[in-house]
Order: structure tokens, then C-alpha cells, then sequence
């Protein structure tokens, strides 16, 4: 079922405290990609390379109510939700990986190379976390520099800092 390529896939546009969310998800209503308004073109671009065949419709997502009771203040909410990611196997193993780092924890780049095995890999893990497609379920928001600042995030670094904050991420790991 990994590989299995929908024929559709729905579009919901959620307003949120840091921006429009866009929550994509498959007919059995498994999310397979999440971005924000200010990147659409880019996650569409995306979307047409690793989904060519689906359909993109607008409606309502089934995992809307989970979005919407983790930002109204239930961090563990985006923990149920079912996501389905297109990578490389690697990719995948960094990304299953970030889901083990607890809502209001953060992890560095070294720590996680070292979880999945591949201490060396840092670099890699880096490149892994930034094309993450489901940000914030796959929460790549948690992984900081070594020494506790700031580094890239995909949706900008105040998007980050929010999440982290909102999650109750420790102040050291919230600095900019």
C-alpha cells in the first residue's frame, strides 16, 4: 500500500495563528502533504512530481479536526493523524524518525543522525528534514542547531519559533 498512487487528492486551506495552512489528503483521507499559502506553487510543483496521475480538488480534509485542535493548544493532536510521505528510503527513515521526538522536545542534527544509526550523516539528515513534505505532523520544526539556536525550517524561522513555543519547547531552544 506504501506505493500506491492515489487518483485524488483533496486541498483544504486552514487558517491558523501563523498563516493559512494546506492540508492535502488522499481518498482514504491519509495525509500526503502539508505546506503553507506562501509556498503553494512549491508544494503543487511537488505534487505533480510524485502524484502525476491524482486529481487535486478543493474540499474539506478529514484530518482538518486534528489541525484545528493542535493549534488551539493540543500538541499531541497531529499524533493521530495518518500520513503517507514519497521519498527515498532514507528520506523516510529520517522522517519516521522525527516522529519519535515528543511535542515540547527538541532534538539537534547530530542527535538525529545519531537515532537513525548513520552518526555521519548529518548533512544528509539536514537535506532529509528540509524536504519533509508533511511539516508539522512530521515535525522537522524540533530539530535545532547543536547548540540550541534556530536553523532552518521550511515555512521561516518565525513559523518555527512559534510551533516550538507553541509545544512548549525549553526557552534555550527558542532563541533566534
Amino acid at each position: 500500500m506504501r506505493n500506491a498512487q492515489p487518483e485524488t487528492l483533496t486541498l483544504d486551506r486552514l487558517a491558523t495563528p501563523i498563516g493559512t495552512a494546506l492540508l492535502v489528503t488522499d481518498e482514504a483521507g491519509v495525509l500526503r502533504a502539508f505546506n503553507w499559502t506562501d509556498y503553494e506553487p512549491k508544494m503543487r510543483a511537488w505534487i505533480g512530481r510524485h502524484y502525476p496521475k491524482a486529481a487535486l480538488v478543493e474540499g474539506r480534509s478529514p484530518v482538518r479536526p486534528a489541525f484545528e485542535a493542535y493549534f488551539a493548544g493540543d500538541a499531541a493532536a497531529l499524533d493521530r493523524v495518518p500520513w503517507q510521505a514519497s521519498g527515498t528510503a532514507f528520506q523516510l527513515k529520517v522522517w519516521e524518525t522525527l516522529c519519535t521526538i515528543p511535542a515540547g522536545e527538541t532534538l539537534s542534527y547530530r542527535g538525529l543522525a545519531e537515532r537513525i544509526g548513520r552518526p555521519s550523516a548529518v548533512r544528509a539528515v539536514g537535506l532529509a528534514n528540509g524536504a519533509n513534505p508533511l511539516a508539522v505532523v512530521v515535525p522537522c520544526h524540533r530539530v535545532i542547531g547543536a547548540n540550541g539556536s534556530l536553523t532552518g525550517y521550511g515555512g521561516g524561522l518565525p513559523r518555527k519559533q512559534w510551533l516550538l513555543a507553541h509545544e512548549g519547547a525549553a526557552a534555550g531552544a527558542l532563541a533566534a
